[in-house]
């Protein structure tokens, strides 16, 4: 394939100025001719109707997204001293906002004006998506150049996506430079999470949470009270020290007596449990269903020290939220005297906790799929609701791009309404800053994230 611009899309007249105003895909229904030939990947400028150019970008006539953009300005050629430019770039900005974490997200395709490939470093592996047929074609030219600016130990392939298939191209994963073992150890606030560079969901990791992750650290203590637990000064062996005193006056001694009960669902490493134990948490419910996850879970428990504050449950999220709550309701019903049968054991243990996290993944990946994702989200999130202590903390999150934030939070609400709660909104978050969002990029706000303190509306 030739690395130099080939031929002119001239776009049509009727189209909206969504380039204008920095959208970097060109649809084909937005094209009115190609003047001169190109190969599918190869580079096209792009000019609108009155001749005047605007960008120049990779072609496949096979896609819908018939031109995505690397450049603004015109550009004769790629060569890998033009990757090296962009992924210094790319470098700077995570220099800057990421600083002290050197595992994070490296190039956010689109976002990092290098559509098509994504790549996470991982201590000092990186791990690459490619997406796009103009980026795969390009391999040779930015994969010098990753390696390069970066120096990495090894380089490993996930484009293990279905969305290739959209652009004609076949799966592929394996290593693509040096040595690369399945199991990196990184560290992320402070913490050591292992991940599966090879078996872990998408690259292996998610790193757009992690600012997330570290803005539950309020939630996680402040919970002593409610036990019944009050601080006293009284005589030690070391002298006059605040001392833990619980309701029959004697002095406690766990060291995480203030703090929270927490479940996190979808947890798939144990990221927030991780983060919840740092912070302070008395004892946290680690839920996923793959067996796979949750042994993965374990070991990133064990590894920081947390394994006597962190159960584990492979268990369907949906099923285990459900049951948990015909637990309770059924619990309430016999201390109320109700019309329960006491004769029958009950169904389930009817647990609940000071937070509840929900992160689960992608729900809708295209626009016919939303429907269906709402009542998931409303029903996960209802039953969550549920299950939070009065005064609690729901952390939930959704990462479905087709799913906008305003029809989430108008699903939360829905399902506040249903559970019978008023929710007061601590935080509302998207990615972190190693995922740059482009302005007027719709599909880059992606992310969802929020904290709401959870009341019963009789209870107000």
């Amino acid at each position: 394939m030739s690395n130099e611009v080939q031929a002119r899309v001239v776009l049509n007249r009727s189209r909206r100025p969504r380039l204008e105003q920095g959208h970097p895909w060109v649809f084909r229904n937005e094209i009115e001719k190609l003047e001169g030939e190109a190969e599918p990947g190869a580079l096209v400028q792009v000019f609108n109707h009155r001749g005047q150019f605007q960008a120049v970008g990779y072609w496949n006539p096979a896609s819908q997204i018939s031109v995505r953009i690397v450049s603004y300005k015109p550009l004769e050629r790629w060569d890998t001293e033009w990757f090296k430019a962009r992924f210094q770039t790319c470098a700077d900005h995570r220099r800057r906002f990421s600083g002290s974490e050197p595992s994070c997200r490296l190039v956010f395709g689109e976002a990092d004006f290098l559509p098509g490939l994504v790549v996470d470093r991982y201590a000092d592996v990186l791990v690459v998506q490619v997406l796009t047929l103009g980026m795969d074609k390009a391999r040779e030219l930015w994969l010098p150049a990753l390696i390069d600016v970066f120096a990495p130990r090894g380089i490993y392939e996930r484009s293990d996506v279905g969305v290739r298939m959209l652009e004609g191209l076949e799966e592929r994963i394996g290593v693509l430079y040096g040595e690369c073992p399945r199991y990196v150890v990184i560290e992320e606030n402070g913490l050591k999470v292992e991940v599966d560079i090879e078996g872990g969901q998408k690259t292996g990791y998610f790193f757009d949470q992690r600012e997330n992750r570290a803005a539950i650290a309020p939630l996680m203590t402040g919970w002593g009270a409610r036990s019944g637990i009050v601080v006293e000064r009284r005589e030690t062996e070391e002298g006059i020290r605040d001392v833990p005193v619980n309701a029959n006056g004697n002095p406690v001694t766990f060291p995480y007596w203030d703090g929270a009960t927490v479940l996190e669902c979808f947890a798939h490493t144990g990221s927030f449990s991780l983060h919840a134990c740092k912070y302070g948490a008395k004892k946290a419910t680690c839920l996923d269903i793959s067996a796979h996850a949750i042994e993965t879970a374990k070991r990133n428990v064990e590894r920081n020290g947390f394994s006597d504050r962190v159960e584990f449950v492979t268990a369907d999220a949906f099923e285990y939220l459900r049951q948990q709550v015909k637990g309770r309701e059924e619990r309430l019903q016999r201390a109320a005297g109700g019309k329960a049968d006491t004769s029958k054991p009950l169904v389930s243990e009817g647990r609940t906790w000071d937070v509840v996290i929900l992160d689960p993944p992608a729900f809708a990946k295209t626009k016919r799929a939303v429907p269906s994702a709402i009542r998931g989200y409303k029903d996960i999130n209802l039953h969550a609701m549920k299950l939070v202590n009065e005064g609690g903390y729901l952390v939930t999150a959704s990462c479905s791009y087709h799913v906008r934030p305003e029809l989430f939070m108008e699903t939360l609400l829905e399902a506040a309404a249903d559970a019978g709660k008023i929710l007061r909104c601590i935080e509302w978050r998207g990615a972190g800053k190693d995922h740059p969002q482009l302005g007027g990029v719709e599909e880059g706000h992606y992310l969802k994230f929020g904290i709401f303190e959870v009341r019963t509306r009789k209870a107000l």
